[in-house]
């Protein structure tokens, strides 16, 4: 993978690349990133870079020998430690026996997250974690010299789930370095990881990605219209996972039907109303769910709006058009119940509650707090 396949992050790639044109390169990194971020990717580009035979000012030039390798994940001295657990396919739960299925796991996308690889590997409902076994596997990796390339590389993906031999096994490791082997460690939670281990790593934080970033990936990736990747990226908060799924599950325009429901509970006109909760039925449980939590982006938005213009930064002119109009309504009295009641059908939908009564009910409450009748 080349840093130019990842959206955005362009302050994270200078650091990298810099730390490698300066040869200053620290034996273990902590790639720390939320679930659904670039972390793994960063780290495998990074990987690619360390070892590429003609590196570029920005990037490895992705078509050297092993350039060519590391991006099919096949390179000898680019090594895996990932969760994983027994199989039908897979007796013996460690991560060499699960590099084929690795590869083709991050070929699809190396945005996924641990629930992902589990599914992936057909593990069921067993939780994965790289077992004390794991331990020999490590020494022996970092016993063996790089074979072709200038560093060993060894990807730790979410070392938070190391057993607890395997996490001693590591620190010593990072404790007494083998010459030219660089670990990079990719985890969604450092507060779980043995505090002697982060003290020896070098953090690099990786932000969320912004709204921009995950349109952008949505729309290039997947081919995914202006309209919908915009209202994935509400919905996704900067996890590119998420906005994947989203846009594979969302079946209408959010904001159109957002806007038909405020008209009508604002002109208090139930048997529209009606109608739309027929609609809401037929949406889907996972797409009512996340039309509810559209909405509830939508009016923080109309929120923020009322306080201070300027907090809004971007808007598509029909959504600005509403938030505009719509915050004339909105204010200290009644924003919080109006969040209230969005959060409860949410719950309520999440629990299986009657999505057209749920519809009913969260309407008639919606009405009387942005048009009171006299």
């Amino acid at each position: 993978m080349q840093f130019s396949q990842i959206y955005g992050h362009t302050e994270t790639k200078q650091l990298l690349v810099n730390s490698v044109q300066a040869q200053h390169v620290a034996h273990a990194q902590l790639f720390l990133g939320g679930e659904g971020s670039a972390n793994l990717a960063l780290a495998l580009a990074y990987a690619q870079y360390l070892n590429c035979e003609d590196p570029q000012p920005q990037d490895s030039c992705g078509t050297c020998s092993s350039c060519t390798k590391i991006s099919k994940r096949i390179h000898p001295d680019l090594n895996f430690v990932m969760p994983v657990t027994k199989t039908k396919d897979q007796s013996e739960a460690l991560s060499k026996h699960f590099v084929k299925p690795w590869r083709a796991f991050l070929d699809d996308s190396p945005f996924q997250t641990l629930n992902d690889w589990m599914q992936f590997i057909g593990a069921d409902n067993k939780q994965g974690n790289i077992a004390k076994e794991e331990s020999r596997e490590l020494i022996r990796l970092t016993s063996l010299k790089a074979f072709e390339a200038k560093y060993k590389v060894i990807v730790v993906w979410l070392p938070e789930l190391l057993n607890g031999a395997a996490a001693n096994a590591l620190l010593k490791l990072l404790e007494e370095p083998p010459a030219a082997t660089v670990f990079l460690l990719v985890t969604n939670a450092a507060d779980r990881i043995l505090p002697t281990i982060l003290s020896r790593t070098q953090l690099v934080n990786v932000r969320a990605s912004t709204d921009a970033e995950v349109i952008q990936y949505l729309q290039e990736k997947y081919q995914v219209e202006p309209e919908r990747a915009y209202q994935v990226a509400q919905l996704a908060e900067g996890n590119l996972q998420a906005a994947r799924v989203l846009s594979q599950e969302m079946t209408s325009d959010y904001f159109t039907f957002f806007l038909s429901w405020m008209r009508l509970c604002y002109n208090h006109k139930f048997d529209g109303v009606l109608e739309q909760s027929e609609d809401f039925q037929k949406l889907g449980r996972e797409n009512q769910k996340n039309f509810l939590q559209f909405a509830l982006g939508l009016l923080r938005k109309v929120l923020l709006y009322g306080v201070d213009q300027q907090l809004i930064t971007f808007l598509p002119a029909p959504e600005l058009d509403f938030v505009q109009k719509f915050s004339k309504l909105i204010h200290q009295g009644n924003g919080a119940q109006l969040s209230q009641q969005l959060n409860d059908a949410h719950y309520h939908i999440e629990r299986n509650a009657h999505p057209k009564i749920t519809f009913l009910n969260t309407s008639i409450q919606i009405a009387h707090l942005i048009r009171p009748v006299s």
